[in-house]
């Protein structure tokens, strides 16, 4: 159930890992209400999922302009506040059931942190008429990593001993979803699930140039099942 996967999830910890759902970022979430917020939008973006999307689309780890203050892999704040219908993208994708809530203070950024791979990936659900309750958007490690020297907003790559610790999420992620297909953004990710041993197709990150090959190979992927 995905309730089990949401409360496994947020009791884990580490060191220079923030734990969007376990976790209150006391410099930049508004109130301390933060972990309960992303826990309810994660579980409503699954809910709406398990048992009918077919593809898993897997990246490295949740980042500070996603997931750490939305709660959902790959999915930032501002789309879920409307900050981003000018391009066609809209919460109701996302999740239908409650109405979205930011966790970041608003002085930080008014309309809710945005992360460019997140505007792409949901861009081209929204661009080809894709049901984006086809994909579970994830990451090989949930959790975010970051600097310690350079704090909560900032990214880094997950370990080697992280990345074992994500692969029983993963694993509980698999058997959750029965998914046709997994399918990995990018090198990073492609090389996390493989020392996973964990089947899955490469495609070409959207960032830094490589948004066109990126739908393009997706779209193939999707329209083959």
């Amino acid at each position: 159930m995905p309730e089990q996967l949401v409360t496994s999830l947020s009791h884990y910890r580490s060191v220079a890992v923030f734990n969007p759902w376990g976790d209150i970022d006391p410099q930049h979430d508004q109130d301390d209400r933060g972990p309960e917020i992303r826990r309810l939008q994660l579980l409503n973006y699954l809910q709406e999922r398990i048992g009918v999307a077919d593809t898993l689309l897997c990246a490295e780890a949740i980042g500070y302009q996603g997931g750490h203050f939305s709660g959902i892999p790959m999915t930032s704040e501002r789309l879920l506040l409307g900050g981003l219908r000018h391009k066609n993208l809209h919460a109701e994708m996302v999740f239908q059931n409650i109405s979205p809530q930011r966790t970041s203070r608003v002085d930080l950024k008014p309309l809710g942190f945005t992360e460019p791979t997140a505007t792409i990936v949901w861009g081209f659900l929204a661009g080809q008429g894709i049901d984006p309750r086809r994909v579970v958007l994830w990451n090989a490690f949930p959790w975010h990593p970051y600097h310690l020297d350079k704090g909560l907003l900032s990214n880094r790559t997950p370990r080697d001993e992280e990345l074992a610790d994500g692969h029983q999420r993963l694993k509980q992620m698999l058997e959750l979803g029965q998914f046709k297909q997994v399918v990995a953004i990018g090198e990073k990710s492609a090389l996390q699930l493989q020392q996973l041993e964990i089947a899955a197709t490469k495609v070409r990150h959207p960032a830094n140039g490589g948004a066109g090959k990126f739908r393009f190979q997706m779209l193939e992927l999707l329209e083959g099942i």
